[in-house]
């Protein structure tokens, strides 16, 4: 698994490259202070190692769910519960998270961040005998999420040439799926041949290099009050606002990350294909973050009417994953993560631009709604699959997506509205 990492990374490195090297042509004749900070590839390098550490704890265990129940001895709902435990300790730490890490600096957030997931994976292959213990592991690894998109977030705003950041954060918001990707191949790589649990100790491995790789930072003199760095930012009430959007949207779709294998297995698909899917839709979800990432580069409004626009299409995806047939849930798979999934990136990109002085308190305010729906849909998705089907589960998703999109653009105009007299475009 961890050569599965360093060749995603490569990956990264390569499309990175690639991206400089054609927009060269498109440089201005005069670069500000914003531009001034090199190209920034290994700042997003090092977002994506660390976001990817943060957030495995919680999707292998999805992606781990057939070997890990039949050990452990629990149901579906049971799952999805363990999952959203997982989250909702990333959702109640999230807000304080951003404030430290904005007093702390980027450096010594990510790792704290990528060390706290260590640990829990560590401590989910060695001391999950039950339920319960596998619940006390994850709630170790939420803390460790919750530090990771804030600190990952002031990193890119900092370190990435403006005129490059919406290519950085959607290759950033690709360690989603790349840890469900990781999480897909470690079914029929690990899972089914020396065990679930060795897939956790591989995992602890990768997220303590992702630790000891991270360089030192700021020096304490360069620490800021959260308050007075925010001046000029978007407001609280459009914030909150957006964090609903992404609450719901995340509701919608999190739950692919926990269920496709389940799903798929239900449908008549062997284990180990399903994981295979699971790792082919997670492919489509990290390709398209980072083209949908270079397209924002290049918008100067609009971002938050994409994102929109992409939830609308990824229900699609959702109605598809509800009809039980093998070869519509195949294509479902794939709309669902590209289009349904593949938004995060555009998103944390326009709460960015809308706070230049403090970016990871503010997102830090939005991510307490992406963790309560990654919370809460895993939850409500077992408990229907429970005492319906996943295709009542799968269409409710589909549902929670449409909504996610009336709030986002309901945030976006308030934010438009609260934002009128400045120069810039926030959204």
């Amino acid at each position: 698994m961890i050569f599965v990492m360093l060749l995603l990374l490569s990956a990264v490195d390569t499309i990175l490259q690639t991206m400089r090297r054609s927009r060269r042509r498109h440089r201005l004749a005069s670069r500000g202070p914003a531009e001034n900070r090199g190209s920034g590839r290994p700042a997003v390098l090092l977002a994506v190692a660390v976001a990817t550490a943060g957030v495995l704890p919680g999707f292998l265990t999805g992606g781990l769910a057939v070997q890990i129940r039949g050990e452990l001895g629990f149901g579906e709902g049971a799952l999805g519960l363990a999952v959203a435990v997982f989250f909702a300790a990333s959702a109640l730490a999230s807000v304080v998270s951003g404030r430290v890490v904005e007093r702390l600096g980027s450096s010594l957030g990510m790792r704290l961040a990528a060390a706290a997931s260590a640990a829990s994976l560590l401590a989910v292959s060695v001391f999950a005998s039950s339920w319960w213990w596998l619940c006390a592991c994850l709630v170790l690894g939420g803390l460790g999420n919750a530090i990771s998109h804030p600190a990952t977030h002031l990193l890119l705003a900092r370190e990435v040439p403006q005129n490059r950041q919406g290519l950085a954060f959607g290759v950033k918001q690709a360690a989603i799926p790349a840890a469900t990707l990781l999480a897909g191949l470690a079914v029929p790589l690990v899972a089914t041949t020396v065990g679930w649990r060795w897939a956790f100790a591989g995992g602890a491995a990768l997220a303590l290099c992702v630790a000891l790789l991270v360089p030192e930072g700021e020096k304490g003199g360069t620490t800021r009050r959260v308050k007075e760095a925010r001046a000029g930012d978007a407001p609280l009430t459009p914030l909150v606002l957006l964090a609903l959007g992404i609450g719901l949207g995340s509701a919608a779709a999190n739950p692919l990350g926990a269920f496709v294998v389940e799903s798929a297995v239900a449908a008549g698909i062997g284990v180990g294909a399903a994981g295979l899917l699971l790792a082919l839709g997670s492919a489509a979800g990290i390709g398209v973050r980072v083209v949908f990432g270079h397209l924002a580069d290049r918008l100067n409004s609009g971002r938050l009417r994409l994102v929109a626009g992409m939830l609308g299409v990824g229900t699609v995806g959702f109605v598809l994953l509800a009809s039980g047939s093998a070869p519509l849930l195949v294509v479902g798979v794939t709309i669902a993560f590209a289009a349904g999934w593949g938004w995060p990136g555009l998103f944390n990109f326009a709460v960015v631009k809308s706070n230049p002085g403090a970016p990871a308190a503010a997102t830090g305010i939005t991510q307490t709604g992406a963790s309560s729906g990654a919370a809460v849909g895993p939850l409500a998705f077992g408990l229907l699959v429970e005492e319906t089907s996943f295709a009542t589960a799968w269409l409710a998703s589909g549902a929670l997506a449409i909504l996610a999109a009336t709030a986002i653009l309901a945030g976006r105009g308030m934010l438009l509205r609260n934002l009128a007299a400045s120069p810039k475009p926030y959204e």
